[in-house]
């Protein structure tokens, strides 16, 4: 089914949008929820969530892309519960991500001395339009969806060093674009 469709389903206030939402897109949602909380049971909850969380806002929300609306949604309520989880305690998976784009994007202090966060969304946004396809999708698929360098590696078949230096290349190019753009970093 197409998401205009499903979208549709969602204004009509058919439960039978849920059930779409979850074959055309249950996949993407559990692998980004299983990225950040490494834990099925918890990574179920926050599919359902999301799900719900959908129903609620469909109407009034109407987005044009179906696919981006659930992939922010999946991904801020796993944050969240990642955080919440691990409250007080340090671990690889989040702080890892967190990390590596610390480095190239300014700390939320310093966005709102600078530029607001929604400008600062524009300017990363407009960074990724202008990078070659492949590279905006390793980039989004890392720092977006969380998968692992080991598996982006396997996917292009390249070595994860190889994969890790083009990530620290990209990383290293955002960090210019921003301070070009007159962002503190």
């Amino acid at each position: 089914m197409e998401d205009i469709q499903i979208i549709e389903l969602y204004w009509m206030r058919d439960e039978a949008a849920i059930r779409e939402t979850d074959v055309k897109y249950g996949t993407f949602c559990h692998r980004v929820a299983m990225n950040i909380l490494h834990s099925f049971q918890d990574s179920e909850e926050c599919v359902s969530d999301t799900y719900g969380r959908c129903w609620d806002t469909m109407p009034p929300q109407r987005p044009g892309s179906l696919r981006a609306y659930l992939g922010t949604i999946i991904r801020n309520l796993s944050i969240s519960r990642y955080r919440s989880a691990h409250a007080q305690k340090r671990f690889g998976g989040v702080e890892v991500l967190l990390s590596e784009l610390t480095d190239c994007v300014p700390s939320p202090e310093s966005v709102q001395r600078t530029v607001e966060a929604v400008e600062l969304g524009e300017l990363i946004s407009r960074w990724l339009e202008g990078l070659p396809k492949e590279d905006r999708a390793l980039f989004i698929r890392r720092y977006w969806n969380g998968d692992a360098v080991k598996i982006l590696a396997g996917e292009l078949g390249a070595r994860p060093n190889a994969v890790t230096k083009r990530l620290l290349r990209l990383r290293e190019a955002l960090r210019k674009n921003l301070e070009e753009q007159g962002v503190c970093v």
